[in-house]
């Protein structure tokens, strides 16, 4: 079948990319789906900083891919032998393919699943191989669900149903930057009730920490960003206090407003290592810094390392909220549903999919926090 598709040709575009340019819309053939995977149609799809590192260069690609990994949809066909969803249902996608075999999958981490990650590193579906044509060449797939498209197709094991009672544009937001915000809580850190804690970064993901830490109970949520817009929605979703670290010592500020001792938990939702560091500084002996944002292979992390040991401080990765979505996804919905997360707050515009160049130029000048392209 034939369908419209925004297409990143190569990697390591300038900005600013409402001149470079670097995503084209291009009519782009897609195969049916094959056994065990379902056709989907988007209906929504976030734009996030992960497409901006794969625009970058950051993230090392196979080029040209169909861009995009944050969406909802609708399941349109399903492949032979399908039995988890079925036609005409509501789901949000993972972009993390599950193979369901492995002993990440089997540990209960699916994020981290061995035969998905190497599939998305490939471009290829989890089955093995593209589905997406353009005059006759191989087009990629991101993270193994290339959202900017009105149709693709996945594995069924990265299609969570979801209620058919919810708006499911904003649902978009659950693929990634809900699920990993709220689940870098609840799952990684596993806040305690009653912590104090620290966000670096307000954005997309760091605004859903924000609103994860207050659901697990904190009694003190410190948001820091360089954009006061920011910090005023993380007031609204739950911060107790904000600080503008393009006017204050971010790490000063803090320990000033715990007393002098620092947070029990600090959250990197930046990508940038000088910002890690500085949220390490954060915490107090015994605190845990959690690191959300991606960086490059290449950066490096420099922190006190007497303190890890002397102070007991503790530093842990979150990927992709350390979630397991087919269980967390749905909780996600009954909470925005009953109206205990947000989801509109966050959303900055609306676009349409020939305006993903500006898109994702409003994200890299952070002007936005979470922009939801309408597809269908």
């Amino acid at each position: 079948m034939k369908c419209k598709a925004a297409v990143l040709m190569t990697s390591g575009s300038q900005r600013p990319y409402t001149k470079s340019r670097p995503v084209n819309i291009e009519e782009v053939e897609l195969e049916q789906p094959r056994a065990g995977e379902v056709l989907v149609r988007i209906a929504g799809a976030g734009i996030c900083h992960s497409d901006i590192a794969a625009v970058a260069g950051v993230r090392r690609l196979p080029m040209p891919l169909v861009l995009g990994h944050e969406c909802s949809g609708f399941i349109e066909d399903v492949g032979e032998g399908t039995q988890i969803v079925k036609k005409g249902d509501h789901v949000v996608l993972s972009y993390v393919p599950s193979c369901g075999r492995c002993v990440y999958c089997a540990s209960g981490v699916p994020g981290l699943c061995d035969p998905g990650r190497r599939a998305n590193r490939q471009g290829i579906l989890l089955s093995g191989g593209t589905r997406f044509q353009l005059k006759g060449k191989e087009i990629h797939h991101h993270l193994g669900v290339s959202a900017f498209s009105e149709y693709t197709v996945v594995p069924e094991n990265s299609a969570i149903s979801v209620s058919k009672d919810v708006p499911i544009e904003e649902l978009a937001l659950l693929g990634c930057a809900v699920l990993v915000g709220i689940g870098s809580v609840l799952n990684s850190a596993r806040l305690k009730a009653g912590s104090t804690a620290a966000v670096f970064g307000c954005g997309g993901v760091g605004l859903n920490v924000i609103q994860g830490a207050k659901l697990a109970g904190a009694k003190q949520i410190i948001a820091v960003d360089v954009v006061e817009s920011k910090l005023s929605m993380a007031t609204s979703l739950g911060a107790t206090e904000t600080v503008n670290a393009s006017a204050l010592d971010a790490v000063d500020t803090i320990r000033k407003l715990t007393g002098g001792i620092g947070v029990d938990y600090s959250f990197e939702a930046v990508g940038n290592t000088e910002v890690m560091a500085q949220s390490f500084c954060a915490t107090r002996n015994g605190g845990e810094t959690i690191l959300v944002g991606i960086t490059s292979p290449e950066d490096r992390l420099i922190v006190p390392s007497s303190w890890l040991v002397d102070e007991e401080r503790k530093i842990k990765g979150s990927y992709m909220g350390s979630a397991v979505p087919r269980r967390d996804i749905p909780m996600l919905v009954d909470l925005y549903a009953s109206g205990r997360i947000k989801i509109g707050e966050i959303v900055t515009r609306h676009l349409k999919l020939e305006q993903v160049n500006e898109g994702l130029e409003a994200l890299a000048k952070g002007e936005v926090a979470r922009q939801i392209i309408d597809i269908g």
